[in-house]
């Protein structure tokens, strides 16, 4: 792969990457996410750890960081979910 096409795949992993960002400090000082979709993250999280280790398979950098990055962030966002959710913390 030449160095130009590896550049536009970690260009779009950390955009990809980064839009969970506000979500994640969203969730934080919201104290909760009653609007997110706890099915639709599940599914997503999977997929996400599917494309983690398809990207080690290939020893792909831009796919393994993207989606390692990505499943951090998205797992967080699922565990404040149901940590605000348990504790009462989280707003109606």
């Amino acid at each position: 792969m030449d160095p130009q096409t590896s550049y536009l795949g970690y260009l779009a992993a950390v955009l990809t990457t980064s839009a969970f960002i506000p979500q994640v400090f969203m969730v934080w000082r919201q104290r909760g996410a009653p609007g997110i979709s706890t099915g639709m993250y599940m599914i997503f999280i999977t997929g996400v750890a599917l494309w983690t280790c398809y990207g080690l398979a290939l020893s792909d950098w831009p796919i393994i960081l993207a989606n390692g990055v990505t499943l951090v962030l998205a797992s967080a966002v699922l565990g404040m979910k149901w940590y605000f959710a348990r504790a009462g913390l989280a707003e109606r």
